[in-house]
């Protein structure tokens, strides 16, 4: 069940939707003032004769988006301040900000840090303002702005998971591209039967996020709200599933368990000691922009699947929402409206990154902008648009932040046999549900009930 949506009708949708609010203001302790925006209305602050909208965020490429609205509007006058990527200290300035009742006109906000800001009472609800605009949007990334069926931010990118491989190496090798987990399993045999010293890829240990869309794609949702409650339900059959298979292909060697982004993971990538990337939409810009002499060699393919299922989890995406205490609200919600819907948005992110909007139209823009002259095989767009329809339903839950570190913690001692990955789960739910209960959240056991 998807939050803000309900098989009951008539007054049990009500109860729930009730029940489900309350839930989120519980993590603070707010009133229920502090958690309704209200409408869009307010006196606007004027800088030489336009609206003056304060921003802040840490996305690629946004000191050109603002640079591109400002040049086509007299009346509102959009500024940046870059801020540091959200778990490095951005969502910890952004909220200190709003404590402070100092906070910008427009927040950034990834989809699984929305339900613990949510909770500050820093955003305004945008439920009624852009109603219009659901249908256009990815459903997947329409439903993650709304964590208790209302909506306080708007989608701009959305980043379904990806398999990217060596396809220069899996041809000479004779290796047919793994569709399924069990297909993974024996490509990754005959990659170490290649080169003894080359890996299929590295299953990271120290993501969270990672690790939480492997989860999702396997059909196992960490947070649900059923009555008045938070069903936490990490150590579910999905996850374990999942679970089992990682701690078997990396005590049997078949991956690497090192971290990604680092210098020594790029090399690896380019010298073919790992063949490919258990990677999501952000890695087409990142693979293009580290390994320039690769052109010609990478591919995409779908992420590999349990079985007949044919789900696809998500590794990032953003969006953006309106300060509850902005005096600014119109102006600030027209530029978020510009930043998500307009042709212009993809059209700049095809020169500075990989365009993967949440707005469907914005899809199609992106595919014609982007030259896709890196990549081989199947046309990028064609893989990551058919993953991005495949997206299941997955709540985000309150403490999703924290959730992320504390996986990376649990995790660790694996490399060592310190614990197995299943064990780290198991640890994962308990910490989890703890955690929320010292907040003051009703909680249950999801696996347990």
């Amino acid at each position: 069940m998807v939050l803000g949506t309900s098989s009951d009708a008539g007054g049990g949708r009500s109860r729930t939707l009730r029940s489900r609010r309350s839930l989120l203001r519980a993590s603070t302790g707010l009133g229920a003032a502090a958690l309704v925006g209200g409408a869009l209305t307010g006196c606007s602050r004027r800088s030489s004769g336009a609206t003056r909208v304060r921003l802040w965020s840490w996305l690629t490429g946004m000191d050109q988006y603002v640079a591109a609205f400002n040049a086509t509007r007299r009346d509102i006058h959009v500024e940046l301040s870059v801020i540091a990527a959200g778990t490095s200290g951005g969502y910890a300035q952004q909220t200190n900000a709003i404590r402070a009742h100092n906070a910008p006109d427009i927040l950034h906000v990834e989809y699984q840090a929305l339900p613990q800001l949510v909770t500050t009472g820093g955003l305004r609800e945008l439920t009624d303002d852009v109603a219009d605009l659901a249908d256009g949007f990815l459903p997947a990334a329409w439903r993650s702005v709304r964590p208790d069926g209302r909506t306080w931010a708007l989608p701009m990118d959305f980043c379904p998971m990806a398999f990217f491989y060596r396809k220069d190496l899996f041809d000479d090798a004779g290796i047919r591209v793994p569709r399924t987990w069990e297909e993974f399993r024996r490509a990754a045999t005959a990659v170490r039967r290649a080169d003894a010293g080359a890996r299929i890829a590295t299953f990271p240990l120290n993501d969270g996020a990672f690790f939480a869309g492997m989860a999702w794609q396997a059909g196992n949702p960490w947070w649900r709200i059923s009555s008045d409650a938070w069903r936490v339900g990490i150590d579910g059959a999905g996850t374990l599933r999942m679970a089992d298979y990682w701690q078997d292909m990396i005590a049997s060697g078949r991956v690497a368990h090192t971290a990604t982004g680092t210098q020594s993971w790029i090399s690896a990538m380019h010298h073919g000691r790992l063949w490919g990337m258990l990677g999501a939409t952000w890695g087409v810009g990142m693979v293009k922009k580290s390994l320039p002499a690769d052109k010609g060699r990478w591919a995409i393919a779908p992420m590999p699947t349990w079985g007949d299922a044919s789900a696809t989890g998500v590794w990032g995406g953003s969006a953006f929402g309106v300060s509850a205490e902005s005096e600014v609200p119109e102006a600030a919600l027209t530029f978020l409206r510009w930043l998500s819907t307009d042709p212009a948005v993809p059209r700049i992110g095809a020169k500075v990154t990989f365009p993967s909007p949440a707005h469907l139209p914005g899809r199609q823009v992106a595919r014609k902008a982007y030259a896709d002259d890196y990549f081989v095989g199947d046309p990028v767009f064609d893989v990551l648009d058919d993953a991005a329809t495949r997206v299941p339903e997955w709540t985000w839950g309150p403490t999703s932040l924290s959730v992320f570190s504390t996986t990376a913690d649990v995790l660790a001692p694996v490399a060592t046999g310190g614990i197995t990955i299943p064990g780290a789960v198991r640890k994962l739910q308990t910490s989890t549900v703890d955690g929320m209960r010292e907040r003051g959240l009703a909680v249950t056991h999801g696996s347990r009930t």
